[in-house]
């Protein structure tokens, strides 16, 4: 630290927050500082808790002016290890928790301005409440923050229709590491006044400033939904029967997974009470999801249409067509469980990758197959946000080897698949972000030229390297 004792900085920070609100206690830290898989914990010198902007603001001033590292929290739902601070110490971090306000919904403007600690699953039920719709749904929505979705950039299942949070988001209330706030809360469609400042901290990890709050885009509430599972012979269908439903159904396709056999197969191995659409196994499987804002009965028209002509043009096997609720929720917690039904059977390598939509059945035929090579046998789990172009594109063990021995393959299998991302053009991650456990991959899949304009970025708007250090770059 500089010019200030340990004990002089934490004694300034419960100034600012209060005694109850700034814990040191390592045993009450401890759930703050690990990472959601388990597999990683750090160190820091205290979490802080503040109520609002002003307590964000006057504990990075004192940050900043002691050269304390700040790692900004949200629920700590990332994969990436992008809100735990390292093994050194020095940090705090900087929980946003409590900063879970919705401070004004605005119909007109189909708008809605929230606390980056908000809940999403909270945010989706005040939009409901006021017969309108927050889109983004993510399997973590029941404890994620809108800050942390925002940091990320996080996707979700509704992509296809509405875009990532970036797109979901109109104006952002940020402190900057000089402890100024910065108020872009503006319910603007159209502001073209200069550099996009709210794009450049959407996605930044909290490595450039702390986002505080937001102006979210709201949507007329969808007045019929439906769900179908459909069986395919491969991602080369599945890919057709995409097409086909946007040809014939338009921006009524809201949703469009992908899942292979060995997913649903380890779903029914791992959560036997959830029902199997299917009596017969089929290679692959879509998740099609409809909304309607004309009614129910236009939507599972559309749909049964659709599905009817992928069937007589032999690009389907067979077709679920959920008729209640409890049906089509029945159908995405199939979808929902493939995470769980994999962390119960035991450690994977995991990839959250993007991809042109079109090179899709390429990619997983020529990496299936490189992988096979480098490790005979070897399982992979791919599904997730086809409509999309996201794969989340996971490898367990071949049969008989241990998992935590397969997990010292991780670096040679990241390349595998990272090498052949990058050859069909995609990206190392698609939404779960970068963090500092793929930070090295990233330097080693980015041009020279895009780093270089990063740092710089990086440098401009953090000259003192305090903001989350170590991730990203």
């Amino acid at each position: 630290m500089v010019d200030q004792s340990a004990a002089a900085f934490l004694q300034g920070l419960r100034s600012i927050v209060g005694v109850d609100h700034v814990i040191t206690d390592q045993a009450d830290m401890a759930g703050y500082l690990a990472d959601w898989r388990g597999r990683y914990s750090g160190r820091a010198r205290a979490v802080v808790l503040p109520l609002d902007t002003d307590q964000v603001a006057a504990i990075v001033r004192l940050c900043a002016g002691a050269g304390v590292p700040v790692v900004p929290q949200g629920g700590r739902t990332g994969l990436v290890m992008g809100s735990v601070p390292d093994t050194s110490g020095d940090a705090i971090v900087l929980s946003l928790r409590r900063l879970n306000r919705i401070r004004a919904i605005d119909p007109a403007n189909r708008t809605m301005t929230v606390e980056a600690g908000c809940i999403l699953a909270d945010i989706q039920a005040a939009a409901a409440a006021a017969g309108m719709l927050y889109p983004l749904s993510l399997a973590a929505e029941g404890s994620c923050t809108i800050g942390g979705n925002l940091s990320t950039n996080a996707g979700g299942t509704a992509v296809l229709r509405y875009g990532n949070t970036r797109d979901l988001c109109l104006g952002l209330e940020v402190v900057n590491v000089q402890g100024e706030v910065w108020d872009g809360l503006r319910g603007l469609r159209k502001d073209n006044t200069g550099y996009a400042l709210r794009d450049l901290f959407i996605g930044a990890e909290g490595t450039l400033g702390v986002i505080t709050a937001a102006v979210l885009k709201l949507f007329p509430a969808p007045r019929g939904m439906l769900t179908a599972l459909v069986a395919l012979d491969s991602p080369r269908q599945a890919l057709a029967l995409l097409n086909l439903l946007q040809a014939r159904c338009g921006a009524a396709l809201t949703g469009f997974e992908l899942m292979s056999a060995v997913c649903m197969d380890l779903v029914a191995q791992q959560f036997p009470a959830l029902p199997q659409p299917f009596a017969a196994h089929h290679p692959q499987y879509a998740l099609v999801e409809l909304s309607s804002n004309e009614s129910e009965a236009h939507a599972q028209a559309l749909l049964e249409s659709s599905i009817g002509a992928a069937l007589e043009d032999g690009i389907a096997r067979d077709a679920v067509v959920a008729t209640s609720s409890q049906q089509a929720l029945g159908l995405w917690r199939l979808r929902e469980h493939i995470p769980l039904a994999q962390a119960a059977a035991g450690k994977n390598i995991k990839h959250d990758i993007s991809l042109p939509v079109s090179t899709i059945p390429d990619f997983i035929a020529h990496t299936d197959a490189a992988l096979d090579r480098a490790f005979p046998g070897c399982v992979l789990v791919t599904f997730g946000h086809l409509g999309d172009g996201n794969l989340h594109y996971n490898v367990a063990p071949p049969l008989g080897v241990a998992h935590e021995a397969f997990l010292l393959e991780q670096d040679a299998v990241n390349r595998i698949v990272h090498d052949a991302v990058v050859a069909f053009a995609g990206s190392i991650s698609a939404e779960h972000g970068i963090g500092a456990l793929k930070r090295d991959e990233l330097a080693r899949t980015k041009s020279p030229v895009e780093l270089g304009m990063m740092r710089a970025i990086k440098t401009a708007l953090d000259p003192l390297g305090i903001m989350n250090p170590g991730k990203i770059l």
